[in-house]
């Protein structure tokens, strides 16, 4: 599978939930971690943050499930080079047990504008509401 590069990642950062989408829609580990700076957190599991390979593996081992995504972005907040969005979103996937699993929240998720104008996570809080 193609990794998507710096040429696919939003420069809008409007754009960017509809390119997570398809890129977590598409299964591909590597395109997913590529929307992530390299010191990005994720808190998918609430009071679990992860970093780093910790991270990258998370993805890789959620993706082996086939999870279909739905989001959209509610609010969008710009400041220079840092912005905060609030996303709804539900994610199709199973449990543990094989069983069908519907999951869904409210994101509010930080990104960063890098050198070359495209915007990736810096935190994504997926169940950002329950703070």
């Amino acid at each position: 599978m193609a990794v998507i590069d710096s040429r696919e990642l939003a420069r809008e950062v409007e754009e960017h939930t509809e390119r997570y989408v398809q890129a977590f829609n598409s299964g591909d580990a590597d395109a997913v971690n590529s929307m992530y700076t390299s010191e990005a957190v994720a808190v998918w599991e609430p009071g679990k943050p992860l970093t780093g390979d910790e991270r990258r593996a998370s993805v890789e081992e959620f993706l082996t499930r086939k999870p279909k995504m739905r989001a959209k972005t509610r609010h969008s907040y710009v400041t220079g080079d840092t912005a905060l969005l609030i996303v709804d979103w539900s994610i199709a996937t199973t449990d543990d047990d094989g069983e069908p699993e519907l999951l869904t929240g409210v994101g509010v998720d930080v990104l960063r504008r890098d050198d070359r104008g495209t915007w990736r996570y810096a935190i994504d809080d997926p169940y950002g509401d329950g703070v």
